[in-house]
């Protein structure tokens, strides 16, 4: 097997201390996931088994949730904005949660609302399907250097869609002035102080993915995963999912590693301090889902408490993630996986190559016995550029 060296800075947690969250857990996800079991067409996402791919890294078994398969919408994020549309409807209309359905929602005939939101794509896009199938408006930010493809998937769903010059942090800003003047319902997947129930929720939905691996993992394994990745942008979804995973298996027993793009690793750099450092600047990575500089502050207690290593990776860690999902070994299945679902897969294979693939093996506690879990957390939502990184090699490794 050729060598070579990809960037990837691993950082151990100094602030480590393993415990359960009383806002992130079995029970919270397990009340979502019940509501989305309520959505026609609704059905766990598949984990396949890289068998063949297991053995070349020299681990037990690493398994791949393929989020692509989530509803029609390639991603995982409208886990969250589903659960937080339905319970913001609810709490505007004095509804019952436990009762709420789409259905049951449309045949009461209330005025429709207008729902704000900053993305980089899935979530917006999730926001608005949800808006659409309710009969409620969406309008959808942008930032700087959204691809034409990822504002057309949002236009297509019938939502206004508008492409700022600013990063996505300030993005989020701009968002929220104009709903506070416009009296829109602000619907975003990071918080801040006095806004912090709708993100709350939003990452409880997020853990519906979580309850169902979980039941998918006790039927292929015989013990539970040793170690899950998680990528992360403002850390929401790794918050969500990790505050399940932790309650599940018992704190400590399962390692954590989030990965980040090296030009947005805000948490990476929160690990290192251990408190929230925030990233400015124009955060250019191919992993546009990721490219955010402000931690969540609802998810970073959980995360400095359970995360064990945080990486800080280049974009071609990503890439070489997305190649080898959708070119896999003979035998293991081939997973379509985009820039920001795929750096989990690409630090397993740049470990497969790198010349100190023994040291860092070691660092992360991977060992013949190793269970990994990873989260491939959307499909080709930009398919212009998935071909150019998976068929032109855009990104791609020099051998010299």
């Amino acid at each position: 097997m050729s060598q070579f060296e990809l960037r990837m800075r691993i950082a151990d947690n100094a602030n480590l201390q393993p415990q359960r969250d009383p806002v992130f857990n079995t029970d919270a996800a397990r009340q979502a996931r019940r509501f989305h079991r309520t959505l026609t067409g609704y059905k766990p996402t598949p984990v396949y088994s890289l068998a063949h791919f297991a053995r070349a890294l020299g681990v037990s078994k690493v398994l791949v949730k393929d989020e692509s398969q989530r509803f029609n919408l390639n991603a995982f994020k409208m886990l969250g904005g589903t659960w937080a549309v339905a319970q913001l409807l609810c709490k505007i209309w004095k509804l019952d949660i436990a009762a709420f359905s789409f259905e049951s929602f449309h045949q009461q005939n209330f005025p429709p609302v207008t729902f704000a939101t900053t993305t980089d794509g899935n979530h917006g896009r999730g926001v608005a399907w949800t808006a659409k199938a309710l009969g409620q408006k969406a309008i959808i930010y942008m930032p700087k250097g959204s691809s034409a493809a990822r504002v057309k998937h949002i236009t297509d769903l019938g939502a206004e869609c508008i492409v700022t010059e600013m990063n996505y942090d300030d993005t989020v800003r701009l968002t929220l002035s104009h709903a506070r003047q416009n009296c829109w319902y602000m619907v975003q997947d990071t918080a801040w102080q006095g806004y912090e129930e709708i993100p709350t929720w939003i990452m409880q939905g997020y853990a519906t993915l979580a309850d169902e691996a979980a039941e998918q993992l006790d039927e292929m394994l015989s013990a539970p995963p040793t170690h899950v990745f998680l990528q992360a942008g403002v850390g929401a979804m790794a918050a969500g999912v990790l505050g399940y995973l932790v309650d599940h298996y018992g704190p400590g027993n399962l390692r954590a590693i989030v990965v980040e793009p090296e030009r947005a690793n805000c948490l990476y750099r929160s690990g290192l301090q251990g408190r929230i450092v925030n990233v400015s600047g124009e955060m250019n990575t191919i992993m546009a889902g990721l490219a955010c500089g402000e931690p969540n502050p609802l998810g970073w207690p959980l995360l400095r408490n359970n995360v064990h290593h945080f990486i800080s990776c280049e974009d071609r860690v990503s890439a070489l993630g997305m190649r080898v999902l959708g070119n896999p070994l003979k035998g293991d299945t081939a997973i379509i996986s985009g820039e920001s679902g795929a750096p989990g897969m690409g630090v397993l294979a740049a470990l497969c190559h790198h010349p100190q693939r023994n040291a860092l093996m070691k660092q992360l506690h991977l060992t013949p016995e190793s269970r990994v879990l990873i989260i491939s957390t959307e499909g080709d939502t930009d398919p212009q550029h998935y071909r150019e990184v998976v068929w032109e090699g855009k990104d791609g490794i020099t051998h010299e």
